[in-house]
């Protein structure tokens, strides 16, 4: 392909080719159909090749932006990759689920008078066209004979155990689930992150001589000490968050109730979006409400939508403005016809007699003025009481660590609300060998802060084991 000198200088991105709103709400077929060869090397032309690079500043693993922009833009989509897979084991992934726009094109000098370099949109081509037209077998590395454990196979477990077996460690990931990927599998709809393309990350992952194991929940299969019996001479954590919150409120244990990570478990990973293929149901009925306004909110409420509910309200207590799921989700699902009920707040779940579903009760809120954190705190409006028929109610609050490692650990520290406590330059617990990131530690977070997290932690315990082996010599 020849070479393309030329800058674009466009204030706007290349649009990306989408299914239309009316017919992807009916299918679980990924939205966004990616760019074209054509239309990555003329969004790559609008790349200004700032040489102070404050994109890379932005990214939580530092990918080397405007060096694979470059390639793209001359079309060597080889070297552009190889360049991504410098810093970043998931590049498939990251293309679609990071929230770019505040991360490294939040940093992009053409954001300044226009919209930023596609940035995401180019490494997820980059990402396919590598998957479509190469077949890469990693360069093996010799053992160094050190046994390393990671716990979640999800992306902060994926990153740190990739790192680490490029360094010659034996890593081997205990994975709760029965499939490896954590909520890159469990919690991601297909029509955003496809499943095969998710497995085929993971497949490069494992080329690397990674070992998984399925259906390992530490803390009842094996524990962490355990673990250190069998040799491992380093534990990384990287369990992500997998305890839903609720809400606490009258009727959430009645029929037709599912937190989060139930509903799009269910959907995502034992594939109920198939039924009656599958043997995994999930009832959403006419009408469905999820309660939040996060990302996984917005995945709770598209895929309900795709399920056949005729109605989804989407009902959040503040307003659109502070809504802290990405504006593309939000985007999307008001597309898809999804009903967004801001300043509202549930207080009661209505049942019929025989335990199921069939009304919400709710109370319109109001924002008082910033507080000292900037955020405006919502307060109730006397009298706005109202109620409105629902067959299933979402709850997408949030969630949190699961408590299991930590009441069957000692002297492992954790905050009140359960993340683990780590140094955080480079992710040390409080017992000596063990370190831990990603959501396991911060929260619910994004995909690429866990996978940062790993990357840090695998380099620290590099560093701590390369410490150990120079002071035996002393």
């Amino acid at each position: 392909m020849p070479k393309q000198s030329l800058r674009n200088m466009s204030k706007t991105k290349v649009v990306m080719p989408e299914q239309a709103p009316n017919v992807r709400n009916q299918n679980f077929l990924e939205v966004s159909l990616g760019y074209t060869e054509e239309m990555a090397i003329e969004e790559a032309k609008r790349c200004l090749q700032c040489k102070a690079k404050p994109c890379v500043g932005g990214c939580p693993i530092n990918v080397w932006i405007p060096e694979f922009i470059k390639l793209v833009a001359a079309g060597d989509f080889k070297g552009a990759y190889d360049k991504i897979k410098e810093t970043n084991n998931l590049p498939a992934v990251c293309g679609r689920v990071c929230p770019q726009e505040s991360q490294c094109e939040k940093f992009c000098v053409r954001a300044r008078r226009g919209e930023a370099v596609g940035i995401g949109r180019l490494e997820r081509f980059v990402a396919d066209w590598n998957l479509a037209n190469r077949q890469v077998q990693p360069e093996p590395v010799p053992s160094n004979g050190k046994k390393v454990a990671v716990i979640g196979s999800g992306p902060a477990g994926l990153s740190c155990a990739a790192d680490l077996a490029k360094l010659g460690y034996q890593v081997t990931i205990f994975e709760a689930f029965h499939v490896p990927g954590g909520v890159l599998m469990y919690g991601i709809p297909e029509f955003r992150l496809p499943k095969d393309l998710v497995q085929k990350e993971i497949d490069a992952v494992k080329q690397l001589g990674v070992t998984i194991k399925t259906n390992m929940v530490i803390g009842k299969v094996l524990s962490l000490d355990e673990l250190t019996a069998e040799g491992y001479e380093v534990i990384f954590i990287g369990s992500g968050a997998g305890l839903p919150s609720f809400m606490n409120i009258p009727g959430e244990n009645l029929n037709g109730v599912y937190s989060a990570n139930e509903f799009l478990t269910r959907i995502n990973l034992m594939k109920a979006y198939q039924f009656p293929k599958t043997d995994t149901p999930v009832k959403v009925g006419k009408r469905v409400a999820v309660i939040g306004g996060g990302n996984v909110a917005m995945d709770a409420a598209r895929s309900a939508k795709r399920l056949g509910a005729e109605e989804v309200y989407i009902v959040y207590r503040r307003s659109e403005e502070e809504m802290p799921a990405r504006l593309e989700e939000v985007h999307h699902a008001q597309e898809e016809g999804i009903i967004f009920k801001m300043l509202t707040n549930p207080t009661r779940i209505i049942g019929t007699e025989d335990g199921w579903i069939k009304a919400l009760e709710c109370v319109e809120m109001s924002l008082t003025e910033a507080d000292e954190s900037g955020r405006r705190r919502p307060v109730v409006k006397t009298g706005s009481e109202h109620q409105f028929e629902v067959d299933t109610v979402v709850v997408a609050i949030g969630q949190s660590p699961n408590p299991l490692i930590k009441a069957t650990t000692s002297g492992l520290d954790t905050h009140a609300w359960g993340g683990i406590i780590v140094e955080e330059e480079t992710g040390a617990s409080s017992l000596a060998g063990v370190y831990a990131g990603g959501d396991a530690v911060t929260g619910a977070a994004t995909v690429i802060l866990a996978m940062g997290a790993g990357k840090k932690s695998a380099k620290a315990i590099d560093d701590y084991l390369q410490s150990q082996v120079s002071s035996s010599r002393i």
